[in-house]
């Protein structure tokens, strides 16, 4: 349903002559969300798993659907607003970056709800009119489920971060990916270098994930996860590349938020967030008139994060063993507590 957007805005300007309140009744089958990305929704990574997380949950409430993608920061407001005018019922905005414009158009369309992905625990406290929710993962979760495969399967002790973007939940998932990798590390009398993160400034330059990537490999990274969509699959090209040439596949990924085995040869295992279960809360808060003012958690413990399949043919069956039980003890809640 991905679809050029252009010519929207004129449609939009007629649909917002009509009374606020024609445009939020509803039937069941004619609710509307739309969700506005600044990566592409095939960039196999973040953007994609958002777009199907949408799709998903709307799938399962019967509701129309609607995205824009590859947008530029300066055009986050605007691109929200011209669904507002639309008529959506519900904007989702999967991202902490989109935040400024959220509570900007959310001040100025009462009636609209918008559910922000990695919102800030903060944000719908700042929305005036009580219509925004936060939809969090938890980003050390996310960053322990990561950092125990990195730190079993490293042999070189050092391993590597790439962010899109210095987000709160980016840092907080290069902080639990760094404390897991070197708890489990530990536990073998091992010692693991977390390279300092690197960001590339967006979540759509996938050169920079080439470009990032060599450079750590050239410092002794050979595991590798990061937060930053199509940058990261510019970073598993150059690691199957590395490999190829090394005739061997010794440099490895973690893949997330959704999973990504077999996508790259590189991909060891992903970190799984089930965001539409997040969307689909959302949707029904939409429908029973609830919505608004709350911080919607996805954790291990409520099934929205997973470790996905691991590969087989490069994860020993000891380490699978191993990082199965890790992550049991993160969802019985007695990791690293000792």
């Amino acid at each position: 349903m991905k679809k050029v957007f252009a010519g929207i805005l004129t449609a939009a300007m007629a649909v917002s002559l009509l009374p606020a309140a024609m445009l939020t009744q509803a039937s069941a089958a004619d609710y509307k969300v739309a969700m506005i990305c600044d990566s592409s929704i095939s960039d196999g990574g973040w953007g994609a798993a958002c777009y199907n997380a949408m799709v998903d949950a709307a799938g399962q409430m019967g509701w129309d659907y609607e995205v824009t993608d590859s947008i530029a920061q300066d055009e986050y407001y605007n691109s929200i607003v011209s669904y507002c005018m639309l008529g959506y019922n519900m904007i989702y905005a999967p991202g902490n970056q989109y935040t400024d414009a959220v509570l900007q158009a959310a001040e100025e369309y009462p009636d609209i709800a918008f559910a922000l992905l990695n919102g800030g625990e903060g944000t719908p406290a700042q929305a005036v009119n009580g219509n925004v929710t936060s939809l969090l993962p938890n980003a050390t979760q996310i960053g322990w489920i990561a950092g125990a495969l990195a730190g079993l399967m490293s042999k070189s002790g050092t391993i590597a971060f790439i962010g899109g973007m210095e987000l709160d939940t980016t840092l907080a998932k290069y902080a639990g990916y760094t404390e897991a990798a070197q708890y489990v590390a530990g536990l073998d009398g091992k010692e693991i270098k977390v390279l300092d993160p690197v960001y590339a400034g967006s979540f759509n330059d996938s050169n920079k994930g080439i470009e990032f990537a060599k450079a750590m490999m050239d410092e002794g990274a050979d595991v590798f996860f990061g937060d930053a969509s199509a940058v990261d699959s510019g970073a598993r090209q150059a690691i199957d590349e590395a490999n190829t040439a090394a005739g061997a596949i010794s440099v490895y990924d973690i893949g997330q938020p959704s999973d990504i085995l077999g996508q790259n040869e590189c991909v060891i295992g992903s970190q799984v967030t089930d965001n539409s279960s997040l969307v689909r809360l959302s949707m029904e808060a939409v429908e029973n008139g609830t919505f608004g003012g709350e911080v919607i958690y996805g954790t291990l413990q409520n099934g929205a994060l997973s470790a996905g399949k691991l590969n087989a043919d490069l994860v020993p069956e000891d380490v699978q063993t191993r990082y199965a039980e890790f992550i049991q003890q993160m969802i019985d809640e007695k990791f690293m507590a000792e």
